[in-house]
């Protein structure tokens, strides 16, 4: 089976409840932990997005023993890859080793704000080449200088490293995106049960690494309210990955989504208190060859009731296959 992650969901839960979550998610016997990495949420009734990176610092220093990683961060407008590179090795430090940096080509969602405009996607990711080379090279340890077509480092050095160097996770939804997780990254990441996309990892040189998906669920004990929360919450989600990388705000998200439907959403997301649809929902990621998959539970007020019942009935169902 595969081991099974915890999303510590920035968009609809509070800074303080993210590291509480997670500590418990830990002792609810999660295998890792994921955090999205966004400066605005995809619609406005998720109310937050909080600096991930210092949601990390802090959930590194309150855990023991969780894997964490980034879900994902974009190293090529938000963030010079320098300064990735250096928050990376930070929390790689403070976590013992348990971080992986989980990178991809951004949303203009997020990397509007700084006002660089949004590029194509072949210009995006002839950036993001650019990028996981100098993070990779700063990683090494010594000094890095570097002249690309998108971005430049001045003697740049990290004095802060973990003892293995922080392993980069590569975010694909096509393949373009897929080739360059093969050549770059030490695990591919995707959101769908795509088995095309894994062979063609595995082909390009990925075969032998974890491949990582994420699967929305909504537990309640109350069918009717999960799939009610769902649409209300999730109903940005079926718009796809080309769509969801261009529109630029909250409300062009709410534009979009005044058109899905309820069964749009819960076709995808398992809603309510049985364990059985989300254990088919895991096995579609499995079959298809992925080693990790994420759970995200929708709601940020339902996430204890989710986390006991994952402890005594999921985890250990979705073992048991």
């Amino acid at each position: 089976m595969a081991n099974i992650g915890y999303t510590m969901m920035c968009e609809q839960t509070p800074p303080k409840q993210l590291v509480h979550d997670v500590v418990q998610a830990e002792r609810a016997g999660f295998d890792y932990a994921v955090i999205s990495d966004h400066y605005f949420p995809w619609l406005e009734e998720m109310g937050h997005s909080p600096y991930a990176w210092s949601v990390l610092g802090a959930a590194a220093y309150a855990t023991e023993r969780i894997p964490l990683m980034t879900y994902v961060t974009c190293p090529i407008m938000r963030y010079h890859p320098a300064v990735v590179a250096q928050k990376a090795a930070t929390v790689g430090a403070m976590s013992d080793g348990r971080f992986t940096l989980g990178l991809g080509a951004g949303e203009n969602l997020n990397e509007h704000v700084v006002g660089r405009g949004w590029p194509p996607a072949n210009i995006r990711h002839e950036m993001f080449g650019e990028a996981v080379e100098i993070i990779q090279a700063l990683f090494e340890g010594g000094y890095v200088n570097y002249r690309g077509d998108h971005f430049t480092v001045d003697s740049a050095k990290l004095y802060d490293l973990p003892d293995e160097p922080v392993g980069i996770g590569v975010a694909a939804s096509g393949s373009q995106s897929v080739d360059l997780a093969a050549e770059y990254g030490d695990a591919l990441i995707a959101v769908e049960p795509d088995a095309e996309l894994v062979e063609r990892f595995r082909a390009s040189g990925g075969e032998g690494k974890p491949v990582y998906g994420q699967l929305a669920i909504a537990y309640d004990t109350d069918v009717e309210a999960a799939k009610e929360r769902a649409h209300r919450l999730w109903r940005w989600f079926p718009a796809g990955w080309k769509v969801m990388a261009e529109l630029p705000a909250p409300v062009n998200f709410a534009a979009y989504s005044k058109f899905v439907r309820p069964d749009d959403v819960t076709a995808q997301v398992p809603c309510g208190p049985d364990v059985e649809p989300v254990v088919e929902g895991v096995k579609r990621f499995t079959d298809a060859g992925f080693t990790h998959v994420a759970l995200v539970q929708i709601g940020a007020p339902n996430q204890r009731d989710f986390l006991a019942w994952s402890e005594k009935e999921l985890l250990p169902a979705l073992r048991a296959l």
